[in-house]
């Protein structure tokens, strides 16, 4: 998926270098995705899918995200370009786990529960949703703000592709749809990591200039 509305901002960021409304949002998505793991990888582990497994540890990927974030919020604009970059190289990591995991599936035609997806998948919207609508406000930030945010609006994308992988597997009552979307959720983890380490490099770059 193109992320054409994704391109870099005005380097002129220190604005928000002692926000603690965006400290306070940070707490609450952290603690939110941290909870949604530990549902999430049950859920997916129990009933056997791919992209239930693959979204529960984007939830654990963006925790520790969260906490980076707020690390480094109030830090020099490089400490927290170096954070995105390495949030960067943490999302694309998560992306070809992922990958492996598709293959893994794909090779031994896991057939996951069609309604354990569903029922989860709507949780972790619900829970995304939140997430993206307390970061909104932080998406034109600088590249720590913009990656949580990135991170955040993948997270409901694979919500989605969840849900309409657990009708595919209801429908088909093959596999196909969750190994499907899982490699999708891949994409967008390999997507957001190019975005996120491409602004942050062209900070710090521009920081030592």
């Amino acid at each position: 998926m193109a992320d054409a509305c994704c391109s870099p901002p005005p380097l002129n960021l220190d604005r928000h270098r002692d926000n603690k409304a965006y400290r306070r949002v940070l707490w609450a998505v952290l603690a939110i995705n941290a909870v949604m793991f530990l549902a999430e990888i049950g859920a997916g582990l129990a009933a056997g899918s791919a992209s239930l497994q693959a979204d529960a540890l984007d939830f654990l990927g963006d925790a520790a995200n969260y906490a980076i974030s707020l690390l480094v919020v109030g830090m020099a604009l490089r400490y927290r370009a170096a954070a995105a970059l390495a949030k960067g190289l943490t999302m694309g990591a998560f992306g070809l786990w992922v990958v492996g995991t598709v293959v893994w599936h794909a090779a031994h035609g896991t057939l996951p529960s069609a309604f354990t997806m569903g029922a989860v998948g709507m949780a972790a919207l619900a829970a995304n949703v939140a997430s993206f609508g307390l970061l909104w406000a932080y998406r034109k930030g600088d590249a720590n703000m913009r990656s949580a945010w990135i991170c955040t609006r993948n997270d409901v994308l694979g919500n989605i592709a969840v849900l309409l992988a657990a009708l595919g597997v209801f429908g088909t009552g093959t596999g196909w749809p969750d190994v499907i979307v899982a490699a999708i959720m891949a994409g967008l983890a390999l997507q957001g990591a190019v975005v996120v380490a491409q602004q942050s490099t062209a900070e710090l770059k521009a920081r030592m200039a």
